[in-house]
């Protein structure tokens, strides 16, 4: 689900919650209202805002394909024919391995992150990859570790310390 475009941004409320819940992330309602002290009915009501907003993103993400049985994790950088790119993504879709799909500017038309059992696994998804009716070429990266882990909490932080609720300028 992407982020409804009439959606506010964060406020010293939503810095509260969603710290708490990433701290906790398996708190109840009550646990939220009072590790913030908030009201149980805020927080219940910020929680509906944010399941109907698309603001918070699916349980997916704290899923390691590791413990799968896919330990390795590659990029594959891909271009394709434009007027085609509906057809490709519907078909970049039913490969399972495939774990996200961006569209990107530059270089590429798309950024494919795939998880894999070996490299003989990663080098079968590349090719189902290529046999896709408007790919023109792919590039394949191969992610050697993860150096910084994905993560909201600075920018909360930063918000949090921010009396205006924006963003530092640059």
């Amino acid at each position: 689900m992407s982020l409804n475009v009439r959606q506010k941004r964060a406020d010293a409320i939503d810095v509260a919650l969603l710290t708490a819940m990433i701290h906790r992330p398996d708190s109840t309602v009550v646990a939220l209202a009072a590790s913030t002290g908030l009201s149980r009915n805020t927080v219940r009501a910020r929680l509906t805002r944010y399941e109907h907003d698309g603001v918070l993103e699916s349980l997916e993400r704290r899923v390691r394909p590791a413990f799968l049985g896919y330990p390795l994790k590659a990029y594959i950088l891909t271009n394709v024919t434009q007027r085609k790119l509906t057809e490709v993504s519907q078909a970049l879709e039913r490969i399972p391995e495939i774990v996200e799909v961006n569209g990107l500017s530059g270089a590429a038309d798309l950024l494919i992150m795939v998880v894999a059992v070996d490299a003989d696994d990663l080098y079968r998804i590349a090719g189902q990859i290529l046999l896709i009716d408007g790919v023109k070429r792919t590039k394949t990266a191969l992610a050697m570790r993860q150096l910084v882990r994905y993560r909201m909490s600075p920018l909360l932080n930063r918000l949090g310390r921010n009396t205006s609720g924006r963003p530092d300028s640059i």
